[in-house]
């Protein structure tokens, strides 16, 4: 007798959302069951942001239905869809870094004391409620704990405490482990798991297949606005599930990359910052890709924003083409033929309510940089030549856009990123610096970003790559260097080391000894078991 289809807490059914011209939505059917959690899978612009928003009434329905336990609710403001228990933990936690924890959890409805004119505010009751919350997610923090000493992992743990603490029967989690550790993202997949045997049902969106099939029971794949396809994961394979988010099979994600390095074009010795890095060194050849990998504050991002000019307190030897600079601004990093591309494209790579036309010509506006054809004409800017410049990068990236007078933010994540990393190609650097260059991206979209990662090693340039994504830093770097609290303790050669060496190296564990045969060869700095 086969068993009874569980019954779900919340529906949708036909959800249509548009835009003026735009057909967001179409006609999305879903169900969230207590006790499960559902992936929500698709491409950037897929849908995935519209739905979460007609979900938490931030947007209501063109068309369709919401239904609550059989029975049709609509939420015309936010507020309404978290008083029937709906809440949203986002990527980007919003906090008050100033206030605690607790402060945080019951921010805008904090429990009160008295009557009429002369209430005050409930500390104990506040403090012990939030405690209890804290608790039930095993954070291990106090609930008086100001939020500027806690980690971005235990800043996640707030949002979902404050979420419970309004005794959420949905929780959404929307890229919840985008800028987490390895050891932080096991910890949150025993969470997620702890909120479903509490009964909760949890909708999961993210673009790491590895979190769907830890964590999911079931997924829905939307394409283009549209529900594609609807599972039981166990029965479902990566594959299959990139083939419905695409529309295509997606074949060879990590593209060939040739072994062609020539010259030394950057040396770095003693590169120190007084709190945050100290003794960082290596060399950089000309078409090699070199690998930066760590744990969450090992210092990797701290030390390239240093090249760059971006830590003025952070002293070393640099040297770029055999020359010795000193480099105390980003325009003296630019003029010597750096890039940067950062982790927040967002909010550090690109100004989105700017057009990809201004957007991808804002590097070469300062005049020092190394544009071949000046963008202005004498100390004016000249828009016939920075539409052929931009239009020459829109094409040579594949940029995705209707034209390039389109906002930065009407754009896919994945042509945001092309457009961020086309105002410095633009500049013909040296040597590009990609921190985190495919976080919040969808497999398609990455694709196009290692593709394009291959193309510049190709033609002469040198690339550092900084990444948590061991399979990114393991198929594409010829070398990786790892970092442990602000210091290089190890690098590898490509093939001289797997995952779980990587990982090892990065938190100062002890591997056991290998096999004489198949231990690769390793090349220790300092402090790797410390």
């Amino acid at each position: 007798m086969t068993a009874a289809a569980p019954t779900p807490w919340l529906s949708l059914r036909g959800i249509h959302k548009r835009f003026g011209p735009t057909h967001a939505l179409r006609g999305v059917d879903l169900d969230l069951v207590p006790g499960e959690a559902l992936a929500l899978i698709g491409e950037n612009g897929a849908g995935k942001s519209t739905l979460v928003k007609t979900l938490t009434g931030v947007h209501a329905p063109d068309d369709g239905e919401i239904l609550v336990e059989g029975r049709p609710c609509r939420f015309p403001r936010a507020c309404d869809a978290q008083a029937a228990g709906i809440v949203a933990v986002h990527q980007e936690t919003v906090m008050f870094e100033e206030l605690t924890a607790a402060e945080n959890i019951f921010i805008g409805r904090q429990p009160m004391r008295g009557t009429g004119p002369f209430q005050w505010i409930d500390w104990a009751r506040m403090n012990r409620e939030a405690q209890a919350a804290l608790d039930r997610v095993g954070a291990g923090f106090a609930a008086t704990t100001p939020v500027r000493q806690l980690s971005l992992a235990q800043r996640h743990l707030i949002e979902i405490a404050r979420a419970l603490s309004q005794d959420a029967r949905v929780v959404i989690l929307d890229e919840p482990t985008a800028a987490l550790s390895q050891q932080e993202i096991r910890e949150f997949y025993g969470l997620v798991r702890g909120l479903k045997a509490q009964g909760v049902a949890v909708l999961f969106i993210t673009h790491k297949f590895d979190e769907v099939f830890a964590v999911c029971d079931r997924y829905v794949v939307l394409r283009d606005g549209a529900s594609v396809g609807q599972g039981a994961i166990a029965e479902a394979d990566e594959p299959s599930l990139v083939k419905l988010m695409a529309g295509r099979a997606i074949e060879h994600v990590y593209p060939p990359i040739a072994d062609q390095r020539g010259e030394v074009v950057m040396r770095v010795a003693g590169l120190s910052h007084p709190t945050e890095f100290a003794d960082v060194g290596f060399e950089l050849r000309q078409g090699e890709i070199l690998g930066f990998y760590g744990l969450i504050g090992a210092g990797r991002s701290e030390a390239m924003l240093a090249l760059m000019g971006l830590k003025p307190e952070a002293r070393g030897d640099v040297e770029v083409a055999g020359r010795r600079l000193d480099i105390r601004q980003p325009a003296d990093a630019i003029t010597a033929g750096l890039a940067y591309v950062p982790e927040e494209r967002q909010r550090q790579g690109g100004i989105l309510g700017f057009s990809v036309r201004h957007n991808i010509s804002l590097a070469g506006l300062a005049g020092r940089g190394r544009c071949e054809t000046p963008l202005s004409r004498g100390h004016w800017l000249s828009p016939a030549r920075e539409e052929s410049f931009a239009a020459g990068l829109i094409d040579r990236l594949r940029i995705r856009t209707a034209d390039q007078h389109t906002p930065m933010s009407g754009l896919s994540g994945g042509n945001q990123q092309k457009v961020v990393i086309a105002k410095w190609l633009g500049l013909n650097p040296r040597i590009v610096i990609l921190d985190e260059p495919t976080k919040g991206i969808d497999v398609g979209a990455k694709q196009a970003v290692y593709q394009l990662i291959a193309e510049m090693v190709a033609q002469g340039l040198a690339v550092i790559l900084v990444s948590s994504e061991l399979p990114e830093v393991m198929h594409l770097a010829h070398r990786v260097v790892v970092m442990k609290r602000g210091r290089a303790v190890a690098e590898f050669a490509r093939g001289e080391a797997d995952a779980e060496m990587l990982v090892a190296a990065a938190s100062g564990l002890s591997l056991p000894p290998r096999e004489a045969s198949v231990a690769p060869v390793f090349h220790f700095r300092t402090e790797l078991a410390a």
